[in-house]
């Protein structure tokens, strides 16, 4: 196989993994019953007049499953980060003692598992779209080069076993979360 033919399935390759590393990150956010620091990541405080990412502003844990704690670095914070939590919308209710933040998070219904389900289906959806992107990309570019229409046809081989590489790939991912999410 010629180097130009190799070049376009490395590429290709690249941008399959760039989108299973998106789902991932994105099925991060998505809750499964445990609280997790995680799920303040999307949470914005004002900080002296700059937007900042919360966990640049205090420190947050988990010290059990159903519980998230927020201790700010400077005891002033405590209320720019209550309101931040509460513009967030994330549907968390945080109670401030003074010291630290604390929010409980509540146990899922089975309605919001199915709603969450749902988005998680959504997002391995978008990550197919982002591989199968590739596929006919990394195809256009082979049909261009200059290569015989056997190491033609035999890069596009390759090239679609590679989709239904990171296709299967992207459905077990989804499978784990999906179980993550409705085992209660």
């Amino acid at each position: 196989m010629n180097e130009e033919i190799e070049f376009i399935i490395d590429t290709a390759k690249e941008a399959m993994d760039a989108a299973i590393k998106h789902l991932e990150k994105q099925l991060v956010n998505i809750r499964a019953g445990k609280a997790s620091p995680s799920m303040l990541g999307s949470v914005m405080v004002d900080y002296y007049g700059a937007q900042t990412p919360l966990n640049q502003v205090a420190n947050v844990n988990t010290p059990d499953g159903r519980t998230i704690s927020v201790q700010p670095w400077e005891k002033s914070m405590l209320q720019e980060i209550e309101r931040g939590i509460m513009i967030a919308n994330l549907g968390f209710n945080p109670m401030n003692n003074g010291e630290t933040i604390i929010i409980n998070v509540p146990p899922l219904t089975e309605e919001r598992r199915k709603d969450l389900a749902k988005q998680a289906k959504s997002e391995a959806e978008d990550a197919k779209i982002g591989v199968r992107n590739a596929r006919k990309d990394a195809m256009h570019e082979i049909k261009k080069t200059d290569a015989s229409e056997d190491v033609q046809g035999n890069a596009e081989i390759d090239i679609q076993e590679l989709t239904d590489k990171y296709v299967k790939k992207i459905d077990s991912i989804l499978d784990v979360k999906e179980n993550e999410i409705m085992t209660v």
